[in-house]
């Protein structure tokens, strides 16, 4: 394990890129009151301890044309190694898979899918995800109303309050 040790500064600059990952260090260093040379040396720093794993534009799926929204929870038949390895990594090239758990309870995954419409994502359903090995049963909920989307991981918890200037260790897997 390795760890990196965050302070307050760090948590302020994290939580102005989960808002506007296009910031610059300038306008990052105004905000959090620090020079731009800090603010890149500190970036820099949690892009190599891997705190900031990529940066990504945040494209809306439904002006995409992609109107259906799916949870769909994924048993398969056996729990072995090499039946879950294959449907991992045939979801993994599924571009319309765009996240997959393995997760504990009545499923074995849990995916977040789109699709442009309900025939395309029966299409998707039925040609090519029931027809991967090992699958016995697939649950799924369509979307009605999108009430809360976000990728901004919540960071209040890192913080002191009361020691506005403690530092926090966080470990990390190395």
């Amino acid at each position: 394990m390795s760890a990196i040790t965050v302070d307050r500064y760090d948590l302020e600059i994290l939580s102005e890129l989960q808002r506007n990952g296009r910031a610059t260090n300038g306008a990052l260093g105004e905000r959090v009151h620090l020079s731009m040379s800090q603010v890149s040396r500190r970036i820099q720093r949690l892009e190599e301890s891997g705190v900031i794993r990529q940066y990504a534009a945040l494209l809306d799926s439904e002006v995409l044309g992609l109107g259906v929204l799916a949870i769909t929870s994924v048993t398969l038949g056996r729990h072995g190694e090499t039946q879950g390895d294959a449907f991992e990594q045939a979801v993994a090239d599924m571009p319309e898979v765009l996240e997959c758990l393995s997760v504990t309870g009545e499923a074995d995954y849990i995916l977040r899918v789109v699709a442009t419409d309900l025939a395309s994502f029966s299409e998707f359903m039925m040609k090519r995800l029931l027809r991967l090995p090992g699958v016995v049963n697939v649950k799924s909920n369509i979307a009605l109303k999108r009430i809360k989307e976000t990728h901004a991981l919540p960071l209040n918890h890192v913080t002191q309050p009361a020691q506005v200037t403690r530092r926090v260790v966080l470990s990390k897997s190395a």
